[in-house]
């Protein structure tokens, strides 16, 4: 429980705003039940959705020296909850609109039905963005040409051939885009979005996959090369990006359930806590060398969902069916994690 400490601490504190919130806005303390409710659905909400994100997180941060994994905790959690579930989406909602910052934080606390229309008016761009960087994320996995254990045997193996292809990943992704921007049934200012966005997505992957290489020398080797772009800056910006990246969708989903931006910024924070507490505790307690395709049945939900949110594009795709995608690789890379000790056991 030492883990989650502050994931409790701030739970309370939480609640008890929730708790505050509810009462002024009703008057009364029939508000209460409602704000604490819908605030506690919203964090775990946030966990459910969250949780591969929790087991990719662990790979990156257990390369990481306690200095950068404090920070992670501290300056990470703060970036985490006030900027990409608060300030982010008002930034948007202030540059479609043209509106300053401070007159959308009004809109958005005193009007959260217009501020959360101009909000889903973003989707587009959003997803494009997010899913471009996930399923990057996915495929520079998948495509691992180091990668020693396989998840889908001869199937993976034969993905993590197709690696030795230099830039294949970016050739997969970029012929995603284009699929999407010449196919779906959308307006023409939609299709220039999804290539602008989805290019956003991809360019600042391959920065960050390529700033790293200023941590190491080419005679240092690959494998070393590899750690210094998951360690110190370069691995936290890139955790703090993956975070965003899945970030985006819920706090547009959060509006399906309230349209109360105080109470959602409230619920998520609980979550992002609880997301960053298991991300720590995986770390210490060596989850992922126990359980060994944890982080392949990760990846795969990230690459799911990145091409839940390129669909989500044409068509809404309900929450709940976010979170079943990433329960059921967890579960699923668990179990045989399970199989692979006990066969190495006997």
């Amino acid at each position: 429980m030492r883990d989650f400490r502050y994931s409790f601490l701030v739970t309370f504190v939480c609640l008890g705003l929730a708790a505050l919130w509810g009462y002024e806005l009703k008057g009364s303390i029939a508000g209460i039940w409602p704000a604490l409710s819908v605030a506690l659905i919203l964090g775990i909400m946030e966990v459910s959705l969250s949780f591969d994100n929790a087991v990719v997180n662990a790979s990156i941060l257990k390369e990481m020296d306690e200095k950068w994994r404090h920070i992670f905790l501290t300056i990470g959690i703060l970036i985490a909850v006030f900027g990409v579930r608060l300030l982010f989406p008002l930034l948007l909602v202030a540059v479609a609109t043209g509106q300053g910052l401070f007159d959308v934080a009004h809109m958005a606390i005193n009007n959260p039905v217009l501020y959360a229309d101009y909000l889903d008016d973003g989707h587009t761009a959003i997803a494009a963005f997010g899913g471009s960087f996930l399923f990057l994320v996915f495929l520079s996995f998948i495509f691992d040409s180091g990668k020693e254990l396989h998840w889908l045997g001869r199937i993976e193996a034969a993905l993590s051939r197709l690696g030795r292809m230099e830039s294949i990943s970016i050739v997969v992704i970029l012929l995603i885009l284009l699929a999407l921007q010449n196919f779906l049934p959308i307006s023409q200012e939609e299709r220039l979005t999804i290539l602008l966005s989805g290019l956003c997505g991809v360019v600042l992957y391959v920065l960050i996959d390529s700033m790293g290489n200023f941590f190491s020398s080419q005679a240092e080797g690959d494998a070393i090369a590899k750690t210094a772009k998951r360690n110190g800056a370069m691995g936290f910006l890139y955790l703090e990006i993956l975070d965003a990246s899945f970030s985006f969708d819920g706090v547009i989903g959060a509006f399906a359930i309230t349209r109360d931006v105080v109470i959602i910024m409230l619920g998520l924070t609980i979550g992002a806590m609880f997301v960053r507490s298991l991300t720590v505790r995986m770390v210490y307690k060596g989850t992922l060398d126990n359980y060994v395709f944890l982080e392949h049945g990760a990846h795969y939900a990230i690459g799911v969902l990145g091409l839940v949110m390129f669909y989500s594009i044409y068509q809404h795709v309900p929450e709940v069916v976010t979170g079943l995608v990433g329960v059921v690789f967890i579960v699923a890379a668990l179990l045989s994690s399970i199989r692979y000790k006990r066969n190495i056991v006997l």
